[in-house]
């Protein structure tokens, strides 16, 4: 009895100092031997060469529980990388990580606003379910983050960077701002904080650093939320600051849906004109071609410049030997309007303001090289992703789902549709709009205005330059994919029916 219980001990401080890596190898073991049938001599020998092998597999073998990097750009659209094609910007840095990871290219925000994005990344849940429905705003205190999850299994958990739930950055003075995550400070208390050309290299420099004195037996999740290409919003707010068309030797091309559509909801017509929050639009109502251009030319700058920085938290990870037992997410919060449509900002259900990039790799367990156009991917799944990866959290309930299994065996379904919310004025709280979309057309809702439908067929139309809403060809089409929003929002207690009404799904389909 004595000799069961010193190894009931010994097995318990060994799986605290392996973090558990091996919990169903001994677990497997040692209830599957009768107990009473051997003698304590044995018993003891067992226990040796289990601990030998749970010892080989904590050395980085398929066992190992993985370290996790998350890093998020800001206002990063999924065209704004060069790994995909685009031939106007050179971002080596996450080209190299997508050639290592899989690259999801049908990625969405769950929201083209700040805060709820974010609030809907680190908990896996959509932003009327974490109270973050406008930026400013804290999330639900009762919703976990990823933060709170992994450090109940054991994670050292770390945040630098933008936070903007509900200050843009965490304060300055508070190391628990966060929640769930310490903060790692990453400038003085002096020094301006609204431009990523300031504070990007300050917080790659701080993760870093955190990389390199990482000397724990606990495993890390270490986010780093990066400011660029956020700067883009100034280029219309401080045009003296920036380099107009004149004064640039190139300039990259126009997208070919630049111009906006006679039919675009009012909805859309009423933002461009707002002198507040999304402001970008007015103040580019004038723009030339020309300026557009260098718009685009600033733009992609801006994401070189966060490229760099990305660049040297990647060589911090390798230099430490945590590359291969680390999993790397790149993602961005909402994308931005680039020029398509003539916008300049998030905000809006088009393409470029909806899609984000989203890269995950873990080598040796996650296909490398791969472009997945199939699957549609949220931000909410960022949560369950990690969390079945790292096998912990296994009874949260999540509006998002986890991408194992499709990275696993492609040939399975994540979702038939994927759905974007949208609060675009926090002044006018009457203001919303749902997307939807399966893999070939994309239903946009607007809950006020004239032409407030639309609806794209995206093999056909990837730009969105031809409204199908209003066509009696498409009237089934727009009806299915209309049910479907209607069972979605009802489903998940989403409270756009109280600014919009919609049928049921059954008078939809009839």
């Amino acid at each position: 009895m004595a000799i069961n219980l010193g190894l009931l001990m010994i097995k318990t401080k060994w799986k605290q100092a392996c973090n558990y890596l091996a919990a169903p190898f001994d677990h497997y073991f040692l209830n599957l031997l009768p107990k009473k049938a051997i003698k304590p001599a044995f018993q003891i020998s067992i226990l040796a060469a289990m601990l030998f092998f749970m010892g080989c597999s904590q050395k980085g073998e398929e066992n190992a529980t993985p370290n996790i990097l998350i890093i998020l750009t800001d206002q990063q659209t999924n065209d704004a990388i060069s790994y995909l094609g685009n031939p106007n910007l050179h971002t080596p840095a996450m080209d190299q990580l997508a050639a290592e990871g899989t690259y999801f290219t049908a990625s969405y925000c769950t929201s083209p606003v700040c805060g709820p994005a974010r609030s809907s990344l680190i908990t896996g849940r959509m932003p009327h379910k974490t109270g973050v429905v406008w930026n400013s705003t804290n999330i639900d205190p009762s919703v976990p983050t990823i933060g709170h999850l992994f450090q109940d299994a054991g994670y050292q958990t770390a945040w630098v960077g933008k936070w903007h739930l509900p200050q843009s950055y965490p304060a300055k003075d508070k190391m628990d701002s966060v929640s769930g995550f310490k903060v790692i400070p990453f400038q003085s208390l002096d020094e301006a904080w609204d431009l990523g050309e300031d504070t990007d290299g300050p917080i790659a420099d701080a993760a870093v650093n955190y990389i390199q004195e990482y000397n724990s037996e606990n495993p890390f999740l270490l986010a780093v939320s990066l400011h660029n290409p956020h700067d883009i919003c100034h280029v219309p707010r401080r045009p003296g600051e920036y380099a107009g068309p004149d004064e640039l030797d190139t300039l990259p091309p126009l997208p070919p849906n630049f111009e906006i559509a006679e039919d675009e909801p009012e909805f859309l017509d009423e933002k461009r004109l707002m002198d507040h929050y999304g402001d970008e639009l007015l103040l580019t109502k004038d723009y030339t071609p020309e300026d557009w251009r260098a718009y685009l030319y600033h733009y992609y700058l801006f994401t070189e410049m966060v490229d760099k920085e990305i660049g040297k938290i990647m060589d911090a990870l390798k230099s430490a030997g945590l590359d291969e037992n680390t999993i790397v997410v790149l993602t961005s919060e909402h994308g931005d309007g680039a020029a398509a449509h003539r916008w300049a900002a998030k905000l809006s259900l088009y393409e470029e303001a909806t899609t984000v990039p989203f890269i995950i790799r873990w080598k040796g367990h996650i296909p490398s090289g791969n472009i997945n156009r199939e699957q549609l991917v949220s931000g909410v799944d960022l949560a369950p992703t990690l969390l079945d990866y790292a096998n912990v959290g296994d009874n949260v309930q999540f509006t998002g789902k986890s991408l194992k299994p499709v990275l696993e065996d492609p040939r399975k379904n994540l979702r038939d549709y994927l759905v974007v919310q949208l609060a675009d004025d926090k002044l006018d709280s009457s203001r919303h709009a749902r997307m939807i979309r399966n893999r070939r057309f994309k239903y946009n809702l607007y809950n006020q205005g004239e032409r407030n439908e639309q609806l794209f067929d995206l093999w056909k139309d990837p730009g969105e330059t031809t409204n199908l809403a209003y066509e009696e060809n498409y009237l089934s089409v727009k009806n299915t994919m209309k049910a479907a929003l209607s069972a979605w929002i009802r489903e998940s207690g989403d409270p756009f029916l109280e600014w919009h009404p919609l049928p049921e799904r059954s008078s939809l389909t009839q």
